[in-house]
């Protein structure tokens, strides 16, 4: 049985971290708060926590810095990041720092709350592929190799590290193998629910699924663009 979810709030505005608070534990989801962005980075490598919900503007860190400096320990810790700024979202999704959804403020509590499932889930699928490891799941196209139990990805044996989100991209696509999927699409596939105006992140996502990928395969490109139409895996790009 899957321990208890544990969520990490770290939010120097009291009431906003209250209310996101308050509407988790309603939602019966228990949670953390922290205020200042070097305390938060401390608790993160002491902690187990199923998510992380980060500001970017903290005191005495930042978010970005924090969410790149747990990616490198850990890429597979679901980060889901808060911005009142659209400048920033591009910082947030666009970089390497590689955070699974980001939600501007104001934001609607609904909002919040769906997209908090729908990144415990992930983890709870996640936990599920590692303690079944018996029940090898190997999705194989040419030189691709997708491990589900494992969590790994591989090009000609060559193991790649994808953040969790990546990850799911890359599984979703190699099940289905030459369809075309729009990124809308994608977002209800993958994400797990409606991300209405926030299809940026998903081109953000293949951008740096892409680049990881051709860091082994430069000469072809694996996950290609229909335009006008969306994104596909190329079987063909993989042989």
């Amino acid at each position: 049985m899957n321990q208890p979810h544990k969520v990490l709030i770290v939010e120097d505005d009291l009431d906003i971290a209250d209310l996101i608070a308050i509407n988790l534990n309603d939602a019966g989801i228990s949670s953390h708060h922290i205020s200042d962005g070097a305390l938060a980075e401390q608790q993160i490598s002491l902690g187990n926590y199923s998510l992380i919900i980060l500001d970017i503007m903290l005191p005495n860190k930042n978010g970005l810095d924090i969410c790149k400096s747990v990616r490198e320990v850990n890429p597979e810790q679901a980060i889901l990041m808060l911005t009142a700024k659209s400048s920033e979202i591009d910082q947030i999704v666009g970089l390497e720092l590689g955070a699974d959804d980001y939600i501007t403020k104001p934001f609607s509590v609904a909002s919040l709350v769906a997209r908090v499932r729908s990144q415990l889930r992930r983890v709870e699928l996640l936990q599920s592929r590692k303690k079944n490891k018996g029940e090898n799941e190997i999705t194989r196209i040419g030189k691709l190799t997708i491990d589900d139990t494992n969590h790994t990805v591989s090009i000609n044996s060559n193991l790649i590290e994808l953040t969790s989100t990546e990850f799911d991209l890359i599984l979703f696509f190699g099940k289905h193998p030459d369809q075309v999927f729009s990124r809308a699409n994608l977002l209800d596939k993958v994400w797990g629910y409606d991300h209405l105006g926030y299809e940026h992140t998903v081109n953000s996502h293949i951008n740096r699924l892409r680049k990881k990928l051709e860091h082994f395969d430069k000469n072809n490109s694996i996950i290609q663009t229909v335009w006008g139409v969306g994104y596909k895996l190329s079987s063909e790009s993989c042989q």
